[in-house]
C-alpha cells in the first residue's frame, strides 16, 4: 500500500467527532477506525502498538542505531470536523490540474476565484471531494505520512535513527484530543503534530485560548406597567455585546491580532446568554481581554443588580511558544528536513488551537508541521498529492537528522 492508497482507505472510515457527547471517544465510529489503525500498524511491523479504552493509539519503531539519541514522536488526530459530514466521502483525484474550476458534482465547483491557493498547485495532481462532504486530510493525511514514513524508513535500513514513537488520538477537533493523551506512557524527549495546511509551514505559535459564559437573569413584567421595574434580559446581553470593541473581532483581525468572537447568544425577557471565546497570541494581551470581559460584566452588574449578570471565564490552551522557545533546535531540525525535500520552510503562528499546545504544557514540547490540506471542514478541502508527498519525506528526514545531529 502506498501514501495516497492509505489516505484514501483512511478517509472511507467516517470518524466526525461531536461537541455533545461526553465520552471518549466521542463518537463509537471514531473507536471503529482506530482500532483498524492499530491492526495495519501491527502488520507492517511496528512494536509495542497499544491501544486504549479511549481509543488513544501509541506504537514504536525501534532505533537501529548504537547512538544515544533522543526519542522523537509524529502525531496527528484521526476525527474529522463536526462542521461537515464525514459520511461516505467519494474522493477523486483531479490529474494535472490545469488551472480552472473543478466540478465536484453538478451545480458544486471549487474555483480558484474562490479559492485562490489552488492556482500555486497547476499541475499537480490533487485529491478533491464530490461536493457533499469534507475530505478528512484533516488530519488523516497527517496520519497516513507518518504511517507511511515508517514504512520507509523500515524499508531502508541504512537511514539510522533512534527510537521514533507515533501516537494517534481521537476529538482534536473537539478541543479534547490532548486531554487524555498519556504522555508519560508516550515517552518522548519531543514531538511533531502532523497537522498543518499548505506545503513548508511550521508552526509553534498559537492563540491563548479561553471561553467566557455571561448569563443575564432579567425581571419579567407585563410591559404595559414594566416602567422602572422591567429588566429586559435580551436588552442587557445585546448592550453587553455592543460594548466590546467592534473592530476585535474574527472577521476583523488578522496575523497577530488578538479578538472577541460570540459564538452564541440566545434570550427571552427573563434569562439570556452570550457564549464569547477570547483569543490573543500575546500573553500580556490575552489576560486583558478577559479582564476587558470580566468589567463589562462588572460594569452591567452595577447598573442593573448584582444578581442580573453573572460570568463564568475557563482558559482552554495557551500559547506553546514558550514552552518549545527554550528547544528551538527542534525547529531548525525541522526547517533542514524540509528544506531537504525540496520545499521552502514557512514559519507562521497558528489563528487557532492545536493539540500540540495542550501537549507542550503537559512536559511534551510539539510543534506543528503541515500535513497538505487546504481548506478543510468544508466540502471544498482539497489535498495535492506532492504536499503529502513531501510531509511524509519530511518525516524521513527529521528521524535522520535527529540521529544525525542529536546523537
Amino acid at each position: 500500500m502506498d501514501l495516497i492508497e492509505r489516505f484514501l482507505d483512511y478517509v472511507s472510515y467516517d470518524t466526525q467527532s461531536s461537541e455533545e457527547s461526553d465520552t471518549t471517544p466521542s463518537t463509537p465510529k471514531q473507536m471503529v477506525f482506530a482500532r483498524h489503525l492499530a491492526d495495519q500498524l501491527r502488520e507492517i511491523g511496528l512494536s509495542d502498538v497499544d491501544i486504549d479504552d479511549n481509543g488513544y493509539i501509541m506504537a514504536s519503531l525501534p532505533a537501529n542505531t548504537d547512538k544515544k539519541v533522543p526519542v522523537v514522536g509524529f502525531i496527528s488526530h484521526f476525527d474529522t470536523s463536526p462542521d461537515c459530514s464525514g459520511a461516505d466521502i467519494q474522493p477523486r483525484i483531479v490529474k494535472n490540474y490545469d488551472g480552472g474550476d473543478i466540478v465536484l458534482s453538478e451545480g458544486i465547483v471549487t474555483s480558484p476565484d474562490m479559492f485562490p491557493e489552488l492556482k500555486d498547485h497547476i499541475g499537480e495532481d490533487i485529491i478533491v471531494t464530490d461536493g457533499h462532504t469534507l475530505l478528512g486530510a484533516d488530519d488523516k493525511a497527517g496520519i497516513a505520512e507518518i504511517v507511511q514514513a515508517m514504512v520507509y524508513l523500515m524499508e531502508h535500513p541504512e537511514i539510522k535513527h533512534g527510537l521514533i514513537r507515533v501516537g494517534f488520538n481521537p476529538d482534536e477537533e473537539i478541543g479534547l484530543g490532548a486531554h487524555k493523551f498519556d504522555v508519560e506512557k508516550f515517552g518522548c524527549d519531543f514531538a511533531y503534530t502532523m497537522d498543518g495546511g499548505e506545503r513548508g509551514e511550521i508552526e509553534f505559535e498559537n492563540f491563548n485560548a479561553a471561553a467566557a459564559k455571561i448569563t443575564i437573569t432579567g425581571r419579567s413584567v407585563h410591559p404595559g406597567y414594566a416602567k422602572d421595574k422591567m429588566i429586559n434580559a435580551s436588552k442587557v446581553a445585546a448592550e453587553f455585546a455592543m460594548s466590546l470593541p467592534a473592530n476585535e473581532t474574527p472577521e476583523t483581525t488578522e496575523g497577530y491580532e488578538g479578538f472577541f468572537h460570540l459564538t452564541g447568544m440566545s434570550g427571552n425577557v427573563e434569562k439570556a446568554s452570550l457564549s464569547y471565546i477570547i483569543r490573543d497570541h500575546s500573553r500580556e494581551c490575552f489576560e486583558l481581554r478577559k479582564v476587558a470581559i470580566a468589567n463589562i460584566a462588572n460594569a452591567l452588574a452595577e447598573k442593573y443588580g448584582e444578581d442580573v449578570v453573572k460570568i463564568d471565564i475557563k482558559d482552554q490552551y495557551y500559547n506553546m511558544r514558550e514552552k518549545v522557545e527554550p528547544m528551538m533546535y527542534i525547529i531548525d531540525i525541522a526547517k533542514e528536513a524540509i528544506q531537504q525535500t525540496g520545499t521552502t520552510p514557512v514559519v507562521r503562528a497558528i489563528r487557532g488551537g492545536t493539540d500540540g499546545a495542550q501537549l507542550s504544557f503537559k512536559g511534551l514540547p510539539c510543534p506543528n508541521i503541515f500535513a497538505g490540506g487546504l481548506n478543510f471542514h468544508g466540502p471544498h478541502e482539497f489535498c495535492p498529492i506532492p504536499n503529502m508527498e513531501a510531509a511524509m519525506q519530511t518525516v524521513v528526514n527529521i528521524c535522520k537528522l535527529v540521529e544525525q545531529k542529536l546523537g
